[in-house]
């Protein structure tokens, strides 16, 4: 009896686990992401390199194109952590800017929305300043290993 719990068990959670595929974000690869960024006219825009980027990426998101984080008051979403108070709408963030003009959840699931979104902070900001994980980690470093081989 016991046995066919444990099956029974297992079995309910493989079909969990293909039933609701979009729970789990993608996790891209950091190679190709260089290949993703470099397709969309990364390298050299407002000054960034694709490693700058690709740096920012692994510490905003660990490049999961579902992650979220949730600030209080606003939420982060997407591979690049796009903020709800000024760049995108989740219905939820009062007085949000929805600067991009996009709902938040479509930057969890089309990269195209989310580099377009993240082109046009980019360009506002003149730069990457507004990620913090690109301050605290990336900003002023040597981010060759973030390309190198790719």
């Amino acid at each position: 009896m016991m046995r066919k719990s444990v099956l029974f068990f297992g079995f309910l959670l493989v079909f969990l686990g293909l039933a609701l595929p979009g729970t789990q974000g993608r996790i891209i690869s950091r190679c190709e992401l260089v290949k993703i960024l470099r397709k969309h006219g990364f390298e050299g825009f407002e000054g960034t390199t694709v490693a700058d980027w690709v740096c920012l990426v692994q510490h905003e998101s660990g490049y999961n194109t579902k992650a979220f984080h949730n600030n209080g008051a606003s939420r982060d979403y997407g591979i690049f952590q796009i903020n709800s108070q000024y760049w995108c709408d989740d219905g939820k963030t009062r007085g949000s800017k929805n600067a991009c003009h996009i709902h938040c959840s479509k930057l969890q699931d089309n990269i195209e929305d989310s580099i377009r979104c993240a082109k046009k902070i980019a360009r506002e900001a003149h730069g990457l300043s507004p990620w913090y994980g690109w301050r605290d980690h990336c900003k002023g470093r040597n981010l060759r290993s973030y390309v190198r081989g790719c």
